[in-house]
C-alpha cells in the first residue's frame, strides 16, 4: 500500500509531460483525470501527479478512476458551490501496491477494457452524425433547397402548436392528480431523455390538453443560443404524458408531411437561423414565441422521399439500440473487471 504522495504529487508547478497523471481537483466527483500524450502547462484547478519507479501511471489512472475512490474524493472535497479536492487530500489517499509487473497486467486489461467502451462511443457518435448526412443526401441543402421542393406554406398552416403547463398556476377548487411531463431538460437535439422525468399535479382538463400523443413534435422555446430549434418526435414512451410551457408541442395535421422530417427540419440550418433572426435575446439568452414558431417557413418534398428518410432512419436507430445495449454490456464488464483487479482477482 502506498499514497500518492508518493507519486510526487505537484501543486506549485504547472508544467506536466507524458509522465504524468493529471487529477482535476474542481468538482472531484466529475472523475476528470487523464494522462497526456504530450508535454504542456495546466490550469490551477487541475493537479499534476508524477507516478514513482513503483507505481505505474495507466494503473494509477484506473485506480483513481474506479467509483470508490470518486466517491472518496467527493467526501473530501471542501466548497458548496464549486467544491474543491485540496492537494493535501489527494496525497493521503492509500493505493494498494502490488508487483509493478501485476499492476502492468492490471492496467492493460483495464486499457483494453476502456478501449473497447471507446469504441462503442465513437460508433454512436458516428450515427448521430449519419442521420444529418442521410437528410441532405435526400433533400439537399435546406438552406439553399438546391431540389426546388415546394415552398411557401408556414409551420401554423399545416400543424397545431401549443405551449404547455405552467408550474405555479392556480387551479382553484379543482382535483388534481399527478402526470409525469416533459421539461427542457428532457428535450434534447434529436432524441428524448426520460432520466430524470418529473410528476406535476394537473386536472383533468389539463390532462387532456397537454396530453402528448405519437408523432407529436417538441421544440424548447430557447435559453442558450444552442437551444434554439432543439427537439424531437415523441413515441409515446410514457402514457399519459404532458410537457411544461417551455417546451412547444407541433401537431401536424397535413397527412403530407412526417414528423421525423418536419423535426429534423426545425433542427437543420434552415430552422436554427429562422430561429435566431427572429428570437428575443438578451445577455446571451434567445427564445422565440408561438407567432414565431407558427411563421417557420417549411420545406415540402414528396411524401415518398420523406417516407424513404423514415426508412432509412429506421435502420440508423435499430442499428443504434443494438450499440447502445452493447455499450451499457461494456461499462457493465469494465466495472467488473475494475473491482476484480483493485481486489487482485484478476
Amino acid at each position: 500500500m502506498t499514497t500518492a504522495s508518493e507519486a510526487a504529487l505537484k501543486s506549485n508547478k504547472f508544467a506536466f509531460d507524458d509522465g504524468h497523471v493529471l487529477y482535476g481537483k474542481l468538482r472531484p466527483y466529475l472523475a476528470k483525470i487523464a494522462a497526456p500524450t504530450f508535454t504542456g502547462i495546466c490550469s490551477t484547478d487541475i493537479l499534476p501527479i508524477k507516478p514513482s519507479a513503483r507505481l505505474n501511471r495507466r494503473y494509477l489512472l484506473h485506480y483513481l478512476r474506479i467509483p470508490e475512490m470518486v466517491a472518496y474524493a467527493a467526501s473530501n472535497a471542501v466548497g458548496i458551490n464549486l467544491p474543491r479536492l485540496s492537494p493535501k487530500a489527494l496525497e493521503s489517499f492509500e493505493i494498494p501496491l502490488p508487483s509493478i509487473e501485476e499492476q502492468r497486467q492490471i492496467a492493460a486489461v483495464l486499457d483494453a477494457a476502456d478501449a473497447l467502451r471507446a469504441k462503442r462511443r465513437e460508433a454512436l457518435a458516428q450515427l448521430d452524425g449519419l442521420v444529418e448526412a442521410v437528410f441532405h443526401d435526400l433533400f439537399g441543402d435546406p438552406v439553399l433547397n438546391p431540389r426546388g421542393w415546394r415552398e411557401g406554406r408556414v409551420l401554423g398552416e399545416v400543424a397545431e402548436i401549443r405551449s404547455g403547463i405552467t408550474k405555479g398556476r392556480k387551479s382553484g377548487d379543482l382535483p388534481l392528480a399527478p402526470v409525469p411531463y416533459l421539461a427542457v431538460v428532457n428535450v434534447q437535439d434529436g432524441f428524448i431523455v426520460l432520466d430524470p422525468i418529473k410528476s406535476i399535479d394537473a386536472t383533468a382538463a389539463e390532462v387532456e390538453r397537454y396530453h402528448l400523443r405519437v408523432g407529436d413534435i417538441l421544440l424548447t422555446e430557447g435559453g442558450d443560443a444552442d437551444k434554439l430549434g432543439r427537439g424531437a418526435v415523441w413515441h409515446g414512451q410514457i402514457d399519459p404524458c404532458i410537457h411544461q410551457n417551455h417546451v412547444f408541442r407541433v401537431r401536424l395535421t397535413d397527412a403530407g408531411l412526417a414528423p421525423e422530417f418536419i423535426s429534423r427540419l426545425l433542427g437543420s440550418q434552415r430552422g436554427k437561423r429562422y430561429f435566431l433572426r427572429m428570437a428575443k435575446q438578451t445577455t446571451g439568452i434567445a427564445s422565440i414565441n408561438l407567432t414565431q414558431l407558427r411563421g417557420f417557413p417549411i420545406l415540402e418534398p414528396p411524401l415518398a422521399a420523406q417516407e424513404e428518410f423514415l426508412n432509412q432512419l429506421s435502420c440508423i436507430r435499430d442499428t443504434e439500440a443494438v450499440l447502445q445495449r452493447s455499450a451499457e454490456q461494456m461499462d457493465m464488464l469494465f466495472a467488473s473487471l475494475q473491482q476484480r483487479a483493485f481486489r487482485g482477482e484478476l
